[in-house]
């Protein structure tokens, strides 16, 4: 569905900025972003294991307890996740 939306001129070149730098579509962080701000807990409960850099890179979070470990299916399902 397209639509129009009136941002701030300032948090539209945020949003460029960013969208660039994680490799992506307006529309896909667009999108990611209404369905965070929707859906919440459900959509960030899967993407509490890592964080976002300011290079766009996702980075493990780590805790003293944390038994992530990184395979090649977290990878995958990180990347598919983020629509790479």
């Amino acid at each position: 569905m397209k639509t129009t939306v009136e941002l701030p001129d300032e948090l539209f070149a945020e949003a460029k900025a960013v969208a660039l730098r994680r490799r992506v579509s307006l529309k896909t962080l667009f999108t990611r972003a209404l369905e965070r701000e929707l859906r919440g807990n459900a959509v960030e409960s899967g993407q509490q294991r890592f964080r976002v850099d300011e290079s766009g890179w996702p980075v493990l979070r780590t805790a003293s307890d944390d038994t992530t470990v990184v395979s090649t299916t977290l990878v995958n399902e990180l990347r598919e996740s983020e629509g790479v």
